[in-house]
């Protein structure tokens, strides 16, 4: 399987709310980014740090939320995925649309490291209570 199409088949998990296939291209060392200034900003290690740290609470804090696809660019050992973040903050009720750019890199045909690049402006505003 070439590198973009371990990254459309994540992608493909994500569509179907299938948290496993989502994981299965992070092994025990991959690295992965959530951008400073997100809500889950950090540097997990591993499919379980991930789990832990960034799918489980989107799933208790957003509703509907979703990465939409627009571009799956494939440079080799690197591979970028562009689109759009979306969701309903539980809490406030306040939804939101965000600009995201997803950089994998593999090494030897395996997920080394994920960063997240975000437009965290609009996420952090719908998660923010009105004051």
């Amino acid at each position: 399987m070439s590198t973009v199409d371990v990254i459309r088949a994540h992608y493909a998990a994500s569509d179907r709310g299938d948290l496993t296939g989502m994981l299965a291209p992070v092994g025990p060392q991959t690295t992965w980014t959530e951008a400073a200034g997100f809500p889950y900003a950090g540097t997990y290690t591993g499919p379980e740090q991930v789990r832990r740290h960034v799918f489980e609470p989107i799933g208790r804090d957003w509703a509907h939320y979703r990465f939409t696809l627009a571009d799956l660019l494939d440079a080799g050992d690197t591979v970028v995925g562009v689109g759009t973040y979306t969701g309903t903050h539980r809490r406030t009720g306040k939804s939101f649309t965000a600009r995201v750019a997803h950089l994998w890199r593999f090494e030897n045909g395996e997920v080394t490291s994920f960063e997240q690049i975000v437009d965290s402006a609009p996420v952090v505003a719908a998660a923010r209570e009105q004051s």
